[in-house]
């Protein structure tokens, strides 16, 4: 099958930083997003110029994109500065911005760099995502509560890049449609400093104000794993899979990059009409396991269709394996009903008494028995999670899993000079040659084998030489000096040759004349500044409204829209004959969130009520 025929995969990862990067595309990435200096989504990982532009040279040596998360709204007073963020990080190299805010298109930036449409941009349906590409995005992030079959209609709609979450945390709400954090503090996610108020605990009041379920978190859902859904994503049309985690830390971008690497290799390999999206073979020293990085529990989430069993009520916190139950207990240790599961080091999660979480480390562990840190919580019947196992994490930190591009060399010997020729598995070559005079070699035997090995020595560079034919005759005594210098020059002229190589993709042109197709949704589309606002007008919106970002109060307001129904969750689904009817209401503290149901389209609202004191004070 013809190269140009076959459709490209893309493994994509988190950097919070060059290091999680680097370790991002030694560990089987295809492609990496990291923030730049400002204006991404995570306030806590922000990077230098100077950092991504090193992170892209290393990235792009092995074929691997970068791509830089510009994806906050920006106010009309930080717009110079957003232009000029973004013209730095297409001069670093960057091959695409992931932007939320419309502002980017009315920026002069480089054509050459591609606009991705960020999950912030509420990505849910066939018109949005075909607006967007005639908008000049060359990608569109989907919306992590997408059934296959919303992606498949939205494939149908458009032949823009889609780009999918496949592993992590999951937003509750629609991305860019939550305002929660900012009915609880000054902090708001569209501004890059979520608060995460769908973590906290609530009550759930009935219509009269009763409480039905106290105190738990009723909003906050558990991690995302579709490393076994890989193959029917692809299938819809998904070209980008995404591991979300930009504040995470190196080992979970190791292991899941890992994991998601053989996950991934593994559907290639069963669908001849697809590729890989970069280059070199990574040998892993290490077992990747998804379950030893942070989660909060896996599901599928809505990807086969809305269902309950989704949410994690008891706690927001990373829970870990189920290793076992408590057996009996003593003063200073218990015992597990399972033997040799837990060793030195590893730490632990169990439910207390009223169902809190707690946790303790193991001093010590021998067969069945146990001597945790501490005691407190631990009875018999107690569930046991490990949330961190040591033994696994000393493996990889010491991991020196390599990624090598195959390469095969032909040296060419004579008397004057000594040429070697260099091809990589992508077909770019590179040339070096050393002068002599090399006189025939003595021993040709020995020689051969001496000069074979001195020039396919590789060491630390990106390269490792599979195959390398010597013609010439008669053989030559070289002197290893020359070997190296020769093999050397060659490697870094093909490094060269593949970063002059790597190209840029152009920018998707604008239909000027294409209507945005919400009109009636207007109210939404989270406009802070004039460039943002003439975006909107040059495509049919009026009045684009003013973005609860920009509002003071936002009583009355809708704070979140969603596909998770806890209505659904906790089985009182309207359509289902439940026996809690009539409205319903979430409390946390003195700030009251009524629900709303949409039935039609299998979709949950919270409209913030306002603070129950001063709904008090302000009655007469």
């Amino acid at each position: 099958m013809a190269a140009s025929t076959l459709t490209t995969l893309e493994l994509l990862a988190p950097a919070r930083d060059y290091v999680c990067g680097v370790a991002a595309v030694d560990f089987g990435a295809d492609a990496l997003y990291i923030g730049g200096p400002k204006f991404g989504a995570r306030q806590a990982a922000t990077n230098t110029a100077e950092a991504i532009a090193r992170l892209v040279e290393y990235a792009h040596t092995y074929g691997v994109r970068v791509y830089v998360a510009l994806n906050t709204l920006v106010f009309d007073h930080e717009l110079a500065e957003a232009g000029r963020v973004a013209r730095e990080m297409c001069a670093c190299g960057a091959d695409a911005l992931i932007v939320q805010d419309m502002a980017y298109t009315r920026m002069d930036l480089p054509r050459d760099v591609e606009l991705h449409a960020s999950t912030q941009t509420c990505n849910t349906t066939p018109g949005g995502a075909a607006f967007l590409a005639s908008s000049g995005f060359s990608r569109v992030i989907l919306e992590r509560g997408l059934t296959l079959d919303q992606i498949r209609a939205i494939r149908a709609a458009t032949d823009v890049e889609l780009e999918a979450f496949v592993h992590g945390a999951i937003c509750v709400a629609y991305s860019g449609r939550c305002y929660m954090s900012r009915t609880l503090s000054a902090r708001s996610g569209n501004r890059g400093d979520c608060m995460q108020a769908c973590r906290l605990p609530y009550d759930l009041l009935d219509a009269s104000g009763r409480p039905v379920v106290r105190g738990k978190h009723l909003l906050s859902v558990r991690d995302l794993n579709l490393s076994d859904r890989l193959g029917v994503l692809a299938d819809a049309g998904v070209c980008s899979f995404k591991i979300e985690g930009r504040l995470k830390e190196i080992g979970y971008v190791k292991n899941v990059t890992a994991a998601y690497r053989r996950a991934l290799d593994r559907v290639i390999a069963d669908r001849p009409q697809l590729r890989r999206g970069s280059a070199g073979e990574t040998a892993f020293d290490f077992g990747p396991s998804l379950e030893k990085s942070f989660t909060r529990g896996f599901t599928h989430y809505f990807l086969d269709g809305k269902r309950s069993g989704v949410a994690s009520f008891d706690t927001p916190k990373a829970v870990g394996d189920l290793i076992g139950t408590v057996k009996n207990i003593a003063r200073d240790h218990f015992m597990i009903d399972r033997a040799g599961v837990l060793h030195n080091g590893d730490g632990l999660c169990f439910a207390g008494p009223g169902g809190e979480l707690s946790g303790t480390n193991v001093n010590r562990a021998e067969g069945v028995r146990v001597w945790p840190n501490r005691m407190e919580g631990i009875r018999p019947g107690t569930a046991v999670y490990r949330n961190y196992d040591h033994a696994f994490n000393v493996q990889l930190d010491r991991s020196r899993t390599v990624r090598k591009i195959a390469v095969c060399g032909e040296l060419v010997m004579g008397g004057a000079e000594l040429r070697l020729r260099l091809t990589d598995s992508d077909g770019t070559v590179a040339e070096a040659s050393v002068a002599g005079p090399f006189a025939e070699a003595d021993q040709p035997g020995r020689a051969l084998d001496t000069l074979r090995r001195n020039c396919t020595k590789t060491g630390d560079t990106p390269f490792v030489i599979r195959e390398l034919t010597v013609t010439g005759q008669p053989v030559r005594f070289v002197p290893a000096a020359a070997a190296n210098t020769l093999r050397r020059e060659a490697l870094d002229r093909l490094k060269q040759a593949r970063l002059a190589a790597h190209s840029r993709r152009p920018r998707r042109a604008e239909d000027p004349a294409r209507p945005y197709p919400f009109l009636d949704d207007a109210a939404y589309l989270n406009v802070t500044n004039r460039l943002s606002a003439q975006f909107y007008r040059d495509h049919g919106v009026a009045s684009p409204g003013i973005a609860p970002d920009l509002r003071r109060d936002l009583a009355g307001e809708t704070v979140m829209t969603m596909s998770y129904c806890l209505r659904r969750e906790l089985g009182e689904c309207l359509r289902e004959r439940p026996s809690l009817r009539g409205d319903l209401c979430l409390r946390h503290g003195q700030h009251l969130y009524d629900l709303r149901f949409d039935c039609g389209r299998c979709e949950m609202s919270v409209v913030y009520r306002g603070r129950a004191d001063e709904k008090e004070s302000s009655r007469p």
